[in-house]
């Protein structure tokens, strides 16, 4: 099969990510309509939010045994139907319960693309898998950046009601359109890498379980993803709390007020951040670009605390921290197939991506800890150090347990050659330099 043709399945799978962004990126516009309409508390709406996540993540598992079992093009389009179904029924909950079912229709639909999409990158570019990947989570991540004004015009025009309603009929429609392109790659049209150690051995969901590694991953994906999470609820909020949330900035002769501007930003920057940090992954090793990566972020948030009073600090740190934050869903996802194999890689990283829905756990805790202590710096530097501690487990933790793994494997698979007996792993196709 030509490269161009596996590209093409990378290409339909950004179309999908980028029409099922806007549940989760555009939420923020939507907060203080909804509660200037209803009168109902921030917490309460922002309820919604963690609901969401929660049901997008811990549901994958089963998404991921559907997606191994029936392949992509059933699974995504069964999603499009749901993504664009719950913001029908958001635009007409008049009631917080109705809110909440809207919101966990959407974390199904959204669940059911972004694993589907993400787990074909995985299986059709091993050679490539942290860009590949990169690419196709960086369509979730920057998607919006293309509708957050049209839908921030339409909810100061028409009513945020009209803005759920039409862009979610116009969602859902692309996705469906776009998952009959999908479909999985035989292994005779895909090769290894050979720069980054990746075992030949497909793990069942039941031996990764069993191995520390997977753990390891599991802990500090909550600590990284938690303080991107919060920032892409809180940001709106965190900017009328700072006074900044209305105030002009000038960048290259645009003018715009700091949060719909930084709005802009953080979509673009956060999509970037997939692919360029999965691309460096490729080359230098998963471990070393999660330091590089999660340092950058907790170094921002701190600095976010400490600067974004100033509207153009606010500007340029919060798109700093999402340019730091987005790769997180390019490293854990090739990571995880690096180290268990792809057949069932739907299963694994599905529940490895459940650590984002306890982190969703961890973001209406944000309010109350603002609420308590007065100020949003608490808060911050609580996820600054959750990143930082997670930068440092990459070297010093993750980075010797994978070498130890891979050893394992490739001593496994020497045995199994010499005595004659069909080989369940194999040692990984390039040298591990980690």
């Amino acid at each position: 099969m030509s490269d161009r043709a596996r590209w093409m399945q990378i290409v339909v799978g950004i179309v999908c990510m980028v029409a099922a962004a806007n549940i989760q990126y555009a939420w923020t516009l939507f907060v203080p309509e909804i509660q200037a309409q209803h009168n109902w508390t921030r917490a309460s709406i922002q309820t919604a939010f963690t609901i969401f996540v929660v049901v997008q993540t811990w549901l994958t598992p089963i998404e991921g045994y559907f997606i191994d079992r029936y392949g992509p093009r059933v699974i995504v389009a069964a999603g499009g139907f749901f993504t664009g179904l719950s913001w029908v029924v958001d635009s007409y909950a008049n009631t917080l319960s109705m809110l909440y079912i809207g919101s966990a229709i959407g974390g199904i639909g959204v669940g059911c693309v972004y694993a589907t999409c993400v787990n074909n990158a995985l299986k059709w570019f091993p050679e490539k898998r942290g860009l590949a990947v990169g690419l196709t989570a960086g369509g979730y991540g920057a998607g919006s950046a293309l509708t957050i004004l049209p839908i921030s015009n339409m909810i100061h025009s028409s009513g945020y009601q009209a803005a759920f309603f039409w862009f979610g009929l116009l969602q859902g429609v692309i996705i469906i359109a776009a998952a009959f392109f999908l479909r999985m790659p035989q292994k005779e049209q895909v090769k290894a890498s050979t720069k980054v150690a990746q075992t030949r051995r497909d793990y069942t969901l039941g031996e990764a379980l069993r191995t520390p590694v997977f753990w390891v991953m599991w802990a500090m994906f909550i600590g990284t993803v938690t303080g991107g999470l919060m920032a892409v609820a809180q940001l709106g909020v965190i900017a009328h709390d700072l006074g900044v949330k209305e105030t002009p900035v000038s960048v290259l002769g645009l003018t715009m007020a700091a949060l719909p501007f930084a709005l802009m930003l953080d979509r673009v920057m956060n999509g970037i951040s997939r692919p360029l940090f999965g691309f460096i992954s490729d080359h230098i090793g998963r471990e070393w670009t999660m330091f590089i990566a999660f340092s950058l972020e907790g170094l921002g948030i701190i600095a976010l605390s400490r600067f974004g009073h100033d509207p153009m600090m606010f500007l340029l740190l919060s798109g700093m921290v999402f340019l730091a934050w987005g790769e997180v869903y390019s490293l854990f996802s090739a990571t995880s197939a690096d180290t268990f194999g792809t057949k069932h890689a739907g299963k694994i990283y599905g529940v490895l991506y459940c650590a984002k829905g306890v982190a969703a756990l961890l973001v209406p805790l944000g309010n109350l800890l603002m609420e308590a202590t007065g100020t949003w710096a608490t808060v911050l530097y609580v996820t600054a150090a959750m990143d930082l501690t997670a930068a440092l487990c990459a070297i010093l933790v993750l980075k010797p347990m994978l070498a130890r793994h891979h050893a394992r494997n490739i001593e496994a698979a020497q045995r199994a050659e010499a005595q004659g007996v069909p080989l369940s792993s194999a040692q990984p196709a390039g040298t591990y330099n980690g």
